[in-house]
């Protein structure tokens, strides 16, 4: 690798994982730092094939939906009882309030129902939105989406680099401008062509295009897509509205930022 971003996609599935697929995991890296950005039903098995454990700084989550940390419960036990690659726990940044929810879970799995199931891989801390993380190399900020439960578009940037990774939302400002002038903008097109009536909380591929093109992206990379529509299809959708480079994130794919 040089001195840029790279981003592998570990899962980019929706809910309802496309057939082989794994939930949302996306690995970051650059020379001397790497992150892992949600770990979904799925991916803690994928996530091995991409890194050694050890090569992993941080593990953050976007939102405490099922398929964007369920398999922190899979990479627990192969922390715990793996053939141990690190001597450390792994730092695990969750978002505010997310302590709480990963506590609940922890009393419904664990003998005796102890709060204290993951404490044993893991570092666990709470990010607060409105300061930058840093973590090796990696400068990371976040934005509020507009989703179901709390969520958090993350920003990564590195040497004049940046990745922008929208999390789950329907159409919004402020991930509009937290993904500003990204050299590449990794956003979710879970409704493939459909819309979404009443509440929202989720994108298709034509309004993916339409926020990277407000954003001036450089890139669009679209995410969290059914398996109901075709990859040709979700590309062109987007292309309507973003007249730059549009590719599909789909599982093992690798880009430079």
């Amino acid at each position: 690798m040089n001195d840029s971003l790279g981003l592998q996609v570990v899962g980019s599935s929706p809910a309802m994982p496309r057939p082989g697929g794994a939930n949302s995991c996306y690995l970051v890296r650059a020379p001397g730092s790497a992150v892992v950005l949600d770990i979904g039903s799925g991916a803690a098995g994928k996530l091995q094939c991409a890194a050694e454990y050890a090569a992993v700084d941080a593990i953050l989550i976007s939102h405490m939906h099922p398929d964007h940390f369920f398999d922190l419960v899979a990479l627990r036990h192969g922390l715990k009882y793996g053939e141990r690659t690190r001597t450390d726990p792994m730092p695990l940044w969750l978002p505010p309030g997310g302590i709480e929810v990963l506590s609940t879970l922890s009393t419904l799995i664990s003998e005796g129902g102890r709060r204290s199931f993951f404490d044993d891989a893991y570092v666990i801390h709470e990010y607060e939105p409105a300061v930058p993380l840093f973590v090796g190399q990696l400068r990371i900020t976040f934005a509020r989406t507009q989703h179901f439960v709390s969520a958090y578009a993350i920003r990564v940037e590195h040497n004049g680099k940046t990745l922008t990774y929208s999390a789950d939302t329907a159409p919004c400002d402020s991930v509009v401008e937290h993904a500003r002038g990204a050299d590449l903008f990794l956003c979710e097109a879970a409704l493939g062509l459909d819309s979404e009536q009443g509440e929202r909380g989720h994108c298709n591929a034509y309004e993916a295009g339409e926020m990277a093109s407000r954003a001036g992206a450089r890139r669009l990379a679209l995410t969290h897509y059914p398996a109901r529509f075709s990859p040709p299809e979700l590309v062109a959708a987007a292309k309507q509205r973003f007249d730059r480079t549009v590719e599909l994130a789909d599982d093992g794919a690798d880009f430079s930022v």
